[in-house]
Order: structure tokens, then C-alpha cells, then sequence
């Protein structure tokens, strides 16, 4: 595996461990990008990364921001700045993180996912999604120049269980989305709080691209519920995930095409079309399917 000399991709802030991953005294050997990297947590608890060489010897020291349970790190002299979300600095709010899970595809496809509404009542049925209620309502897409990030606003979707909270009371509900990519290697959707309709749960997903094809995806929330536990809300989100992760590891190619005549979207697919434009704008090429290999 090799270390990408993609300016855009390498300018980006990474995840690389969720807070409290690395203990004191101990470290954490993984690969960003195709570099291999040491985190390594002091007894005092304060973290420091490392680029490692091929003889594993601690090379070039990186930056590091730990923020929403999660640690970042970035390869790149310039990086784009790491988004503000600010739910979770809400007090009411839990602050969940899920852990990571890893998928052997491309990063944008992970990202599709989480953004493909017309996939969950075949996917998750039951649970985010109903076969008797399969229609992607129209919504909108925009590209938000000033924060240089992608949305999908006006989203609904009959779900007979959108969240651990609804899933205890049944009965299902019309739920409400707003989709938000951040960067090559993040998303986040804002959805209607079950029994709060003016407030907004947070559920983000941080991407690790170990290579090209192959991930991490770190999951954490920020939540309005005081009825569930932690491990009830970490159980929900990872269980929907493992269902997507059989998913994504089929599909195919695994590197994204962003050729209009590669895939066929349909009506459903307007925030994919709006994603995956705003990455060939972007000029990145790690991940993306070459045209000569289309």
C-alpha cells in the first residue's frame, strides 16, 4: 500500500482512534492514506502521532484535534478545517461513540450510503424503513459555498423505527433529515428528536481511509434521549451499520466513477448526483475510478 500524493485528499482532517482508544502508556499503529502513523498516548494522557518509515522508526510529527469523541489527524501542510457541529456541545445531549467498523470499499461509497434514502426499507426493513411505504419524497441539494460543503435538505421518510426511542414505543413516524457532507471523508445527518419535534438529533459518520478501497467508519452521536442507556444507542447504530456493511463490500466497482454515462441515478439519487459533482470539482482522485479503468 502506498502513501497518496493527492494534495486534496492528504489536506483533509482525518480520523485515526476515538478518544480513549489508546491508553496511557500505550500506543496505536495505523495507516492513513496509505501512511502508517504511531498515536501514542503519554501517562499523562496527552496524545502525540508520529508518520512511521518503512523500518517502523517515528518520523515527521503530526497535528492532532480531538473533538466529538474522536481523534483527527491530518498528512497535509494545509488542511481544510475540521466542521463545527455544534450539538454537541449541548449538555442535555448524549454523547455517543459507536466505535468504528471496518469496510473494505471506497470512502465515497460509504458516504452515498449514509445519504441513499430509497435503500432503507429494503435494507433495514422494519426498522428505518417499511415495504409499504418504499417512496423517496422530493427534496432539495445545495452546495453551501461558504462552509465549501454538500446538503440535502427537505428529507422525509416513513420509518417504523427511526431511533432506539421510537423503537420502544412503535407505531413508526414520518421522519425528518437534513444531510451534511463536511468533507471527502465525513458525513452527518440532523434527524427530528422522536418526541421533540423542534430539536434535532446528530448521528455522524468519520471516515479512516486506510487505502483506497479499504476503511474505517467511526460512528458517534449526539442525542436527545434520557430514556435509553449508552450501550442500548451504540447497539442500535452498530447493528444498522453491519446491515449497510454487506452492502457496500458488493458493490462494484469499490473505487467511485464519477463519469455521468457510468452509473444510472434515478429521481432518489439527487444528493449522490450533488456529492459526487462537488468531488470532481473538488480535483481529488484518491478512490475515484479512473476514466481509462471505467
Amino acid at each position: 500500500m502506498s502513501v497518496t500524493v493527492d494534495q486534496i485528499a492528504l489536506n483533509q482532517w482525518i480520523v485515526c482512534a476515538w478518544m480513549g482508544q489508546v491508553a496511557p502508556g500505550a500506543r496505536r499503529d495505523t495507516v492513513v492514506l496509505g501512511q502508517r502513523i504511531r498515536l501514542t498516548c503519554l501517562v499523562d494522557g496527552a496524545l502525540a502521532c508520529h508518520e512511521l518509515a518503512a523500518d517502523g522508526s517515528a518520523g515527521r510529527q503530526l497535528p492532532l484535534i480531538q473533538r466529538y469523541e474522536m481523534v483527527f489527524t491530518t498528512l497535509g501542510a494545509e488542511p481544510r478545517p475540521l466542521p463545527e457541529i455544534a450539538e454537541f456541545t449541548e449538555s442535555d445531549r448524549k454523547i455517543v461513540n459507536c466505535g468504528s467498523v471496518g469496510v473494505n470499499t471506497s470512502p465515497y461509497r460509504i458516504i452515498e450510503n449514509f445519504l441513499d434514502m430509497a435503500h432503507l426499507c429494503f435494507v433495514h426493513t422494519d426498522v428505518l424503513g417499511s415495504l409499504d411505504n418504499t417512496e423517496v419524497y422530493s427534496y432539495k441539494t445545495e452546495h453551501r459555498t461558504g462552509l465549501d460543503e454538500v446538503w440535502a435538505t427537505d428529507c422525509a421518510f416513513f420509518q417504523p423505527a427511526a431511533s432506539k426511542a421510537a423503537a420502544v414505543s412503535g407505531g413508526g413516524q414520518l421522519t425528518h433529515y437534513k444531510y451534511r457532507v463536511m468533507s471527502p471523508f465525513s458525513v452527518m445527518l440532523y434527524k427530528n428528536v422522536y418526541d421533540e419535534p423542534d430539536r434535532d438529533d446528530v448521528i455522524c459518520v468519520f471516515i479512516q481511509p486506510l487505502g483506497e478501497t479499504q476503511c474505517f467508519a467511526y460512528m458517534t452521536m449526539a442525542i436527545v434521549d434520557a430514556n435509553s442507556t449508552v450501550g442500548e444507542l451504540i447497539d442500535f447504530q452498530q447493528t444498522i451499520f453491519l446491515q449497510d456493511r454487506v452492502i457496500l463490500e458488493n458493490q462494484r466497482p469499490a473505487l467511485l466513477p464519477l463519469a455521468t454515462s457510468a452509473e444510472i441515478p434515478t429521481r432518489a439519487d439527487l444528493s449522490s448526483i450533488a456529492f459526487r459533482r462537488w468531488l470532481k470539482a473538488t480535483g481529488i482522485r484518491f478512490g475515484i475510478l479512473r476514466a481509462e479503468a471505467a
